[in-house]
This record gives structure tokens, sequence and C-alpha cells, in this order.
């Protein structure tokens, strides 16, 4: 019996999908998957960028003993935490208010769904420049302003203390991806049918009542989907707090990722910034499959498929 050649499979009419796809595998391959497995491997040794030869140093399970005791990297971590949650809950309050109001006009409406996409369409590292400017304490647009409008005697270290420099980079934050949320909760408004709202209100349901058990339950698996994407954001979150702050003023406003760039780069300890940003990674899995599960629920809640 005749053998096949190993080649007559891919020149079959058959392999004409795996052919055309395969630059699009080996480009994902490289950009993507080695550099996965290359970080993995690097995270169980003690790589130095000064030390080339420090990568074949296999050390097990070192940098991620050493990250356990580390209380620098656990105040970045619980820092990246709160200012997920924070920047998450007040974009979506925010997204909400602006799509309800939205939804209202009938009049220009197209253009004012045009003007809240620009904020998004910003660079972050144009976005952290244009705050760090803003909340400048000597030559900023808004200490200027509130000096001489009277209200503050002394100018405001906006980016000087701690707390204050880490809301000025949540509120950087909030404003370049609020219009995110508010996108994807009017198009959940767009979509929801007429004949609930019209039975509520016959029934005599005013306005909240409508609007808490009828408007927000059906708006809600788009709320999720939009928490999903920024919480992938905020979590890897680097521009804006490494163009505003640079992570101080000591520390302060040191998020994972500027932590995670500051070791690996700065201090060239590539190994144990490879074992932080999958710590890292595994807070983004959390966090992603926290708010699936979330969606899933809203989804049955409404009577849709899980």
């Amino acid at each position: 019996m005749r053998r096949k050649s190993p080649l007559a499979f891919f020149l079959s009419p058959k392999a004409a999908p795996l052919v055309l796809l395969l630059p699009a595998l080996l480009a994902i391959a490289a950009v993507v998957l080695f550099p996965l497995i290359f970080s993995f491997y690097s995270s169980f040794t003690s790589y130095r960028l000064t030390q080339p030869e420090s990568l074949w140093n296999v050390v097990g399970l070192r940098n991620y003993e050493r990250l356990f005791g580390d209380p620098v990297f656990w105040a970045a971590f619980g820092r990246t935490v709160l200012f997920l949650v924070v920047v998450i809950n007040l974009e979506f309050l925010l997204g909400l208010g602006i799509a309800l109001l939205v939804n209202r006009i009938t009049w220009g409406q197209r253009v004012l769904r045009t003007v809240m996409m620009f904020p998004m369409m910003f660079s972050p590292i144009l976005v952290g420049f244009q705050f760090k400017y803003i909340f400048n304490d000597n030559i900023g647009v808004l200490n200027n302003a509130l000096q001489g409008l009277g209200l503050t005697r002394e100018a405001i270290p906006w980016l000087v203390d701690g707390w204050l420099a880490m809301g000025s980079i949540a509120f950087a934050e909030i404003w370049m991806s609020t219009s995110v949320f508010a996108i994807l909760l009017l198009a959940g408004l767009f979509a929801m049918p007429k004949e609930p709202l019209e039975a509520a209100r016959v029934d005599g349901c005013n306005n909240w009542q409508v609007f808490r058990h009828i408007t927000l339950p059906f708006i809600m698996p788009f709320a999720y989907i939009a928490m999903t994407i920024r919480s992938l954001d905020v979590a890897r979150a680097y521009d804006i707090v490494e163009v505003m702050t640079a992570g101080g003023p000591a520390g302060r406003t040191e998020l994972l990722w500027t932590l995670i760039a500051r070791t690996g780069y700065d201090n060239g300890r590539m190994g144990l910034a490879s074992a932080m940003s999958y710590v890292s990674i595994i807070l983004s899995i959390v966090f992603t499959y926290y708010f699936f599960t979330k969606l899933v629920a809203a989804r049955r809640y409404m009577g849709g498929a899980a």
C-alpha cells in the first residue's frame, strides 16, 4: 500500500484554513506565548539584567517566598486593590448618571455620544501629563484657580501628599475611562424593551421603583461587562501613575505595575519582577472571575441564558 507523503495533508483543501491562519498563529506565539513562557521560567530564577548568566540559576520558589514576606510588595498590592475598587465604582456611578441623562435627550444625542468617547481616545501618557500640569502645586491650573477665587491662601500639594496624590491619579483615571461605562450602559438602555416600563407605570410605580426593579437589573449585565474590561485595565495601571508621581512621594502611590517596572528595569531584578507579574495576573483573574459570575447571575435574574 502506497504511503501518503507528510506534506499531503498541507496540500489538501482541508488544510487551507490552517495554512491561512498559520501566519497569525506564529505572530501570536512570537509576541504572546514565548514572552509568557520566558517570564514564567525567569520567575523561578535569580535573573538580573546586569548578570545575563543568572538566567540559568534556578532558585525554585525563592522569589515567591520573598514576596510573601515583603511589606513593600503587599503595600503596593493592597493599594492596587483599593484603587481598583474605588475607581471602578465611581466610574460605574458616573457612567450610569451620564447614560441616564443622555438617554433622556431627544435632540443632539448622536453628537453627545461622540463627545462621550473623546476622553478614552487620549493616550494614558498624554492624560498623565495633562493632569500632572493641572495638579502641580506651583504652576498648576487648579491651584491658581483656587487662589485666584480666594478659596485657598496656600498652594495645595496635590501630588506631594500621599492621599491627595492617590486621589489625583484616581481622578485622572476616572476622567479618562468613565465613558466606557457610559457607552455600554447607554447601549443597555437602548436595548431595553418599553413594555415592562409601560406596564409598571400603569400599575402605579414611581420613577425610583421603575429604575430600581426594571431598568437597573436590565442594564447590570452591561455594567458587569464594563467592570470586567476596566478591572483588567486598572489592575495593570502604569502610564498615568508613572507620569504623574512615578510612585512617589516615598512610594505612597506605588501600584503593582509601577513596582514591577522599578524592580525589573531600575533595579535589574527581572526574576523577582516576573514573580510579581504573575501574582498580579492572579489578581486580574480573581476580579475577572468575580465579575463574570455576577454577569451570569444578572442574566439569570433577567431570564436570560447562562
